[in-house]
Formats: C-alpha cells, sequence, structure tokens
C-alpha cells in the first residue's frame, strides 16, 4: 500500500491537498469493513489506525 498525494484545489496561490489510501480487496474483506463505511483514524509515530465509526 501506498499514501497518494492528490490535488484537493487551489485558491489563489494556496494549493490543498489530500491523501488516499488504496487498500487491497483481500485486507479490506478480512477486516469486515466495506466500501463507504466511515472510518476513525488514530496517529501515533509512524503508524495510523483505522477504525469503523
Amino acid at each position: 500500500m501506498k499514501i497518494q498525494k492528490h490535488l484537493g484545489r487551489k485558491i489563489g496561490d494556496k494549493i490543498y491537498y489530500k491523501y488516499v489510501v488504496v487498500i487491497p480487496d483481500e485486507i479490506l474483506e478480512e477486516s469486515g469493513l466495506k466500501a463507504g463505511d466511515e472510518l476513525v483514524a488514530e496517529a501515533g509515530k509512524k503508524e495510523l489506525k483505522l477504525k469503523k465509526k
């Protein structure tokens, strides 16, 4: 998996980005999550945890 950086919008000279993580089908099925589920994120040192809301 990789974190992808996408241009969100540009207002004047300011550029805003959004970040996307593509999760492989096998991992998504194992987790019991599906497309459209709302997630919450917890961040730590070099770690990101996603949980179903």
